[in-house]
């Protein structure tokens, strides 16, 4: 699938990149795709590919500081300025794309799978599933 480039605002004003994988027919699922440190959104492409569904939506961010997002390289104010990003993303992939939240399976390895379980502890969105 072709990766299509957009922005959201998150919490704070900040502007923050994400790409996205719509599949040709219109879906109600989505996959939320979180990077390690140092990564970007772009390194996904591959197991987007792998995946190959037809049937679900795939979203990945560009964390605060990384790829082409805004902010000093590699860093951000807090961890609890991050997972309010990470709330701020699961809304607009929601809102924007029309995809319930209890539809969505949120994927996310290293300090991502920190940021994510501390969303999901604080927050508690009715997400369909979290992988670790």
């Amino acid at each position: 699938m072709e990766a299509t480039e957009q922005t959201f605002i998150s919490w704070d004003g900040a502007e923050l990149f994400y790409r996205s994988w719509l599949p040709s027919n219109p879906t109600d699922k989505a996959l939320l795709l979180f990077h390690r440190g140092h990564e970007h959104s772009g390194r996904w492409q591959e197991m987007v590919d792998s995946l190959d569904l037809d049937d679900v939506a795939i979203f990945a961010w560009d964390a605060r500081g990384h790829g082409r997002s805004p902010g000093e390289r590699g860093t951000a104010n807090s961890l609890h300025d991050v997972i309010k990003d990470v709330d701020a993303f699961a809304r607009q992939v929601s809102k924007g794309h029309g995809i319930p939240i209890e539809n969505m399976i949120v994927l996310a390895h290293s300090l991502a799978a920190v940021t994510v379980t501390a969303w999901v502890h604080d927050y508690a969105p009715p997400i369909r599933a979290m992988i670790l």
